[in-house]
């Protein structure tokens, strides 16, 4: 292993332990305030019933944070091995995760038949779930998403269509950087989602490009190699 290499998966290692360390006192300072909201409810003043709600919310947060983060980094792990993947399982793997959201806006995730290709069925099901839930998020109207793909050349190129708000051009590449955010804290996230996608698709040899302008939704697109 050469020294970049090397500097490379100690980084990566001390990442996860830090991620792993960090997140037993996290889930103390969530399980502690939310038994603290639960048991005193209404028997302190309105201001403290703010102070543990928000306690809990910035918690929750970092706990995202630290889950995208190590997800971020172990995206372009070498371990990791393609095999062919069904894209069908990998969807609704995704949905799986995404059942929440999807039931609280009254959202409509469709998709047309998917093909098998190249992949790791756990970071494909992570891109996917990132996807449909920012389209579900992003989105004021009721969320309309679909999921197609095209056969082109070696490759199948899958799009994901959203009716949201639509990203003015000059944004396209600014939104796929690490921490790189459009929206403030009105909306969820913390800039790593589309950051980690871009970065798990060209693991797989492929790439990730959008399509969109305020007012038209948004469609992603990205390539994977065809399991034939």
């Amino acid at each position: 292993m050469g020294s970049s290499d090397q500097d490379r998966a100690e980084f990566e290692e001390f990442i996860s332990i830090a991620a792993h360390n960090l997140r037993e006192p996290l889930r103390d300072v969530a399980s502690f305030s939310q038994l603290m909201a639960e048991t005193y409810a209404g028997r302190l003043d309105p201001d403290a019933d703010v102070f543990l709600e928000r306690v809990q919310e910035g918690a929750a947060r970092m706990q995202s944070l630290l889950t995208d983060m190590v997800d971020y980094w172990a995206a372009g792990a070498d371990e990791r091995q393609s095999s062919r993947t069904d894209m069908e399982a990998v969807f609704h793997q995704a949905l799986l995760c995404t059942d929440k959201q999807m039931v609280e806006r009254s959202a409509t995730v469709t998709h047309d038949p998917l093909p098998p290709v190249m992949g790791d069925f756990e970071i494909l099901a992570k891109i996917l779930r990132h996807l449909i839930r920012n389209a579900i998020e992003y989105c004021d109207a009721p969320p309309s998403v679909h999921i197609s793909c095209k056969r082109v050349d070696l490759d199948w190129v899958f799009s994901v269509q959203d009716n949201g708000p639509g990203i003015e051009p000059a944004f396209h590449e600014r939104i796929f950087g690490v921490f790189k955010r459009l929206h403030g804290r009105e909306y969820p996230g913390n800039g790593l989602g589309l950051a980690f996608c871009k970065k798990a698709i060209e693991w797989h040899g492929g790439r990730m490009w959008l399509d969109s302008a305020p007012g038209t939704g948004s469609t992603f697109y990205f390539s994977l190699p065809a399991a034939d």
